[in-house]
């Protein structure tokens, strides 16, 4: 039982509501300076003689490998400095990288770009997550998070509508010219416009306070080495396997549909690049946005109706029936029955991520949340956006040998990675509930 002094130590809402809808802010730009490479496939393309592999290496790889690398560092970073600063220090870095890209005139150039895009993202999460559980009591929790994990919809629905803007401003134009920094092609345009709220975002953290940790017994509690982070998460593996191994699994269906969703619609549909890029911004923005919101809302009906660890069984609900809708995706003839497809699995991919977020605050002693978060972005990304993307691209390539047959192979992942999602989820179920489920 909570007593008056514990509810009293904790922010007021009205705070944390503020600081939830700042971090989602940061979050959407962040999707949206990660993802417009996704829009831009044909356009960088056609100007840098890129294969589909190169793009995928752009897309997963060269972002993932300084994501992955520093995102659990920076975790432990997390667990020990001001929290704020770190995410300040990571929107600078993600929004001169971005500037960056769109500076890039060859293969390599746009690489090492991608991998500062990468660095600067991966102080984000592991921060925001651990401040947001300073900021909310437990039971409170699910809501915030979900409403901070639709930055990655919003931000890729965004992405691919302003990216559609951008290109129908400049169709036509081979080349613009910039005082200072030369002629550009349009994709490059699009790279600087979409850096520039870097400034914004960096303004408003400013005004963000850096809540009291709680949960700790004093100032000078001792920060858990790596054996005991780690002898924790052995001691409760089975949930953690949930949490660190399913739900990449779900992650490879996310990355792979957002990564070539617009592509589909030109290559298999004959649809206008700027159209797909706004046709499917609109499909993430919504769809995903309510699917992330929605898991937490389900998950609560389902604990109502007496139903043990209903968050975990949410999750394995969502990773099949997103992997049904993908599966599906090369049997349709109409681009109408396609784009149900892909809304039906846009809406289910993000129902358990809010959920698995939550419930890892919730396992995770507040010492160890940093650290155990950012493994968590290692564990989801080297599997999911490293993998995902390259996955569909290697299918295309090299099962199918058909640019045109892209669709059959981002099914054929799905088919794949969906029933190991499901079965992953399900090890974890019978841990939560005898551990750490509250009735």
């Amino acid at each position: 039982m909570i007593n008056k002094s514990q509810v009293e130590d904790w922010p007021s809402e009205k705070k944390g509501w503020y600081v939830t809808f700042v971090f989602l802010f940061a979050f959407i730009f962040s999707l949206i300076d990660r993802q417009i490479l996704n829009l831009l496939v044909i356009p960088i393309q056609n100007d840098l003689l890129l294969s589909d592999t190169q793009i995928s290496l752009l897309q997963g790889f060269a972002f993932v490998i300084t994501y992955v690398l520093l995102s659990v560092p920076i975790g432990r970073l997390v667990d020990k400095f001001n929290r704020i600063k770190i995410m300040i220090s990571g929107v600078v870095v993600w929004s001169i990288t971005t500037f960056t890209c769109g500076l890039s005139r060859n293969f390599y150039e746009l690489l090492f770009a991608r991998m500062g895009v990468g660095a600067g993202e991966a102080a984000l999460s592991p921060a925001a997550w651990s401040v947001l559980a300073d900021y909310f009591r437990p039971e409170r929790l699910s809501f915030p998070i979900s409403i901070y994990l639709m930055g990655p919809y919003l931000g890729a629905g965004l992405a691919m509508i302003l990216g559609a803007y951008v290109l129908d401003l400049t169709s036509g134009r081979e080349a613009i010219y910039i005082p200072l920094i030369g002629s550009l092609a349009p994709w490059q345009i699009t790279f600087i416009i979409v850096s520039l709220p870097g400034i914004i975002i960096t303004g408003l953290l400013l005004s963000v306070k850096e809540p009291k940790r709680k949960n700790i017994k004093s100032n000078s509690e001792k920060i858990p080495n790596w054996s005991e982070v780690i002898s924790f998460m052995l001691l409760n593996k089975r949930i953690y396997t949930s949490l660190h191994i399913a739900t990449p699994f779900l992650v490879i269906m996310l990355y792979g549909l957002q990564a070539w969703s617009p592509t589909i619609l030109v290559r298999v549909y004959d649809w206008e690049l700027s159209d797909a890029g706004r046709v499917y911004g609109l499909i993430a923005l919504f769809f995903g946005s309510t699917g992330v919101i929605s898991g937490p809302f389900l998950s609560k009906v389902l604990k109502n109706l007496s139903i043990s660890s209903s968050s975990l069984k949410v999750c394995v609900l969502g990773v099949s029936l997103a992997g049904i809708s993908i599966s599906l995706l090369p049997f349709q003839n109409d681009s109408f029955y396609a784009l149900i497809c892909i809304a039906i699995a846009s809406f289910c991919i993000p129902l358990p991520l809010a959920l698995v977020t939550t419930i890892m605050q919730e396992v995770t002693p507040n010492p160890m949340r940093g650290v155990v978060n950012g493994m968590y972005v290692v564990s989801t990304n080297v599997i999911g956006l490293a993998i995902g993307p390259f996955l569909v691209a290697f299918g295309t390539d090299y099962i199918f040998n058909d640019p045109n047959l892209i669709a059959y192979s981002l099914s054929l992942v799905a088919v794949i990675v969906a029933p190991i999602g499901s079965i992953l989820f399900c090890i974890g179920i019978k841990e939560y509930r005898e551990k750490f489920e509250t009735v």
